[in-house]
């Protein structure tokens, strides 16, 4: 899977449309991303993967035609650990059509919030996630699927999904990386893991317990973030929030991160402009 994307550099990617696509679809989203000089679009298929073929077909060659990066957000229904079987397997489902969707249009990554831990020990959801994985991988490889699968660094302590879990599920298979979300890093610990030092121990941990790819095929979340102590409440305006994106894109930058960024606060496209600036300025 190493050598299937060659990035140069970080992308910054806007989740989903811009706002100001208005009713104007696709077309009017490339359109905007190409005038923000934006460099592509995270794909959201939160309430269910649902696009058609001919529509799959257009943001594919948009896509292609722009030099735009995509990835895809699967769906929020998925639990991995859930007790009833059958919300297992349609999770499983889920996650595969968000893969089929990705390798349509030529998405680089797909990524989704794999489990809620329901009480159980840490390792035991572990093994469970890890089962799913593995079908979940099966039919990706079947289905000769190139996308990266990453389950998502998650906003609370109730979901499964801390940065250790991740890097250590990544291990168990080839096709399988973090997307990390550093805003839900933040919440997850009540407001730690928001200064250059700990920016840099994430990175680090990213780089050595999984191989310098993991760093040259990169993608994250960020966004402000609005949180208490039992974690992540909902997303903010990154000027709104006290999420220190500064200091977390110069870290990207010491640590010469490569793949895409993703901004999805609520201004969508404003931000994602923000960081782009920003990040070039350094």
């Amino acid at each position: 899977m190493q050598d299937l994307f060659n990035f140069d550099r970080l992308n910054f990617l806007t989740a989903g449309m811009p706002l100001s696509t208005g009713k104007g679809g696709y077309k009017r989203a490339f359109e905007i991303l190409k005038e923000m000089d934006l460099d592509g679009m995270e794909l959201e298929f939160v309430h269910g993967v649902r696009m058609s073929e001919e529509t799959r077909n257009f943001v594919a060659s948009a896509a292609g035609d722009n030099n735009f990066y995509l990835t895809a957000h699967g769906p929020f229904y998925i639990n991995l650990n859930s007790k009833e079987e059958e919300k297992v397997e349609a999770s499983v489902q889920r996650i595969v059509e968000t893969a089929l969707a990705a390798k349509d249009t030529g998405a680089y990554s797909i990524t989704y919030h794999a489990a809620f831990y329901m009480g159980l020990e840490k390792d035991v959801v572990f093994e469970k996630v890890k089962k799913q994985t593995e079908k979940i991988i099966e039919i990706v490889e079947k289905e000769n699927i190139k996308s990266w699968i990453r389950p998502e660094t998650t906003g609370k302590p109730t979901q499964w999904g801390d940065l250790d879990e991740i890097i250590n599920l990544s291990k168990e298979f080839n096709q399988v990386l973090p997307c990390i979300d550093f805003s839900h890093l933040h919440a997850r610990t009540g407001g730690l893991e928001n200064t250059y030092d700990e920016f840099c121990r994430s990175l680090e941990k990213l780089g050595s317990e999984l191989g310098d790819y993991a760093l040259n095929n990169f993608h994250g979340h960020l966004a402000g973030i609005e949180y208490t102590k039992k974690g992540e409440r909902f997303h903010l305006n990154l000027e709104e929030s006290d999420m220190n994106y500064k200091d977390l894109l110069k870290a990207m930058k010491t640590f010469g991160v490569k793949g895409v960024l993703t901004c999805e606060s609520p201004n969508i496209e404003e931000d994602t402009k923000l960081l782009k600036e920003y990040y070039l300025s350094l």
